[in-house]
């Protein structure tokens, strides 16, 4: 959607050229990102100017609800600004740990923002811009909607809270979509957890106008309509039985030797997997298992952890200059397969950080409360 606009009281407010505006449109704070080109990537600027404004408005009794959308037409957002990423490291990537460091802090203030947050994840929705939305209590898709953690395509792990979202989707569902990086519609949003209403895309003005002096309870009642259909759920046996491993060489086998219905599938879904980073791959399984029993606030640490550990390997750089950098699409992965990868290697990953833990405490001036789905 493109969107939409409407009187600005905010300091930012009303900049064409700022990379996020602030609205404040009666008691409904609106939040837009603002990089259209780059399908509204978030920069370390961003996520610092969001978790400034979001902690003035949790206390500001004029702000009512908070909503979050993206500027034109091709989505929320697309992730992190990984080009910048791959430049900070080969400058060290000390930037990009500073820059995690504030996200994660948004992530964990929007799941326990003590106001409504709506987000419209409209078009793409992949990585950082999973963050910014489905942490929030009032999570809206369309038919527009493209959303996924695609981050063993490029040697990373999923972050930002991802792995705390999919270890809880239903059965192995959640795994499947972690491993592939496969791109979810509503439908499979909705089933997976990471999304509560589908309202069409051409309803979206009429539902932020509504939400200006309406609960966003009753605001979305009235656009709301019925979601199509998950494939994933149409897909459980076979998702739930070959992913049912701790070991990703195993669930490769499995979905290699699946011979019943949706076999075709299964099989592409153990190339698709073979495809990725093999470090990757086995880090994000390990990761997903041991986030089913961390709050959300531990999985991001998990992560924060995680992530440093790979800023440091090959992969991920590696994995950003073939896909974004040089685009030739043929990453050369070390170790090149998932057998390579050893159980001792991945313990490292998991260690407390020589460096410094992520420091997720809120300022004392605010106080949150749990998001009623986490």
């Amino acid at each position: 959607m493109t969107a939409a606009t409407g009187n600005t009281t905010d300091s930012t407010a009303g900049k064409g050229t700022a990379e996020v505006l602030f609205d404040r449109r009666g008691r409904l704070g609106v939040i837009t990102l603002n990089r259209p080109r780059a399908v509204n990537a978030l920069t370390a600027g961003m996520v610092d100017l969001l978790l400034r404004q979001l902690t003035a408005w949790a206390g500001d009794d004029g702000v009512a609800a908070v909503l979050v959308q993206g500027a034109g037409e091709r989505g929320l957002c697309a992730g992190g600004d990984i080009v910048a990423i791959y430049r900070d490291m080969l400058h060290g990537g000390n930037r990009t740990a500073g820059f995690w460091q504030t996200e994660y802090r948004v992530n964990s203030l929007i799941a326990r923002y003590p106001k409504p947050y709506v987000a419209l994840m409209d078009g793409l929705v992949l990585g950082g811009g999973v963050g910014v939305s489905a942490h929030g209590n009032v999570r809206v898709v369309t038919e527009r909607t493209r959303m996924g953690m695609p981050e063993t395509t490029i040697g990373f792990a999923p972050d930002v809270g991802g792995t705390f979202l999919l270890s809880r989707a239903p059965g192995q569902t959640g795994t499947h979509a972690a491993l592939t990086g496969a791109h979810l519609d509503a439908g499979d949003a909705l089933f997976l957890g990471l999304a509560d209403h589908y309202v069409p895309s051409h309803a979206l003005p009429g539902l932020v106008a509504a939400l200006e002096d309406e609960s966003p309870e009753a605001a979305v009642a009235r656009c709301a309509e019925q979601p199509p259909a998950s494939a994933l759920s149409g897909h459980r046996d076979w998702i739930d039985a070959c992913y049912a491993s701790d070991d990703a060489g195993e669930i490769v086998a499995r979905l290699r030797a699946w011979t019943g219905p949706g076999q075709e599938d299964a099989t592409d879904a153990a190339d698709t997997i073979e495809a990725k980073s093999p470090t990757s791959v086995k880090v994000t399984l390990a990761s997903l298992r041991r986030a089913a029993n961390l709050t959300l606030d531990e999985a991001l640490a998990q992560e924060y952890r995680v992530g440093i550990r790979l800023l440091a390997g090959p992969d991920f750089r590696e994995g950003i200059r073939a896909q974004v950098v040089d685009k030739d699409r043929n990453p050369q992965w070390k170790p090149a397969t998932l057998a390579e990868v050893l159980p001792a290697q991945m313990d490292r990953f998991f260690q407390p950080l020589d460096g410094g833990e992520l420091d997720l405490q809120p300022g004392p001036d605010l106080e949150v409360k749990e998001a009623d789905h986490a």
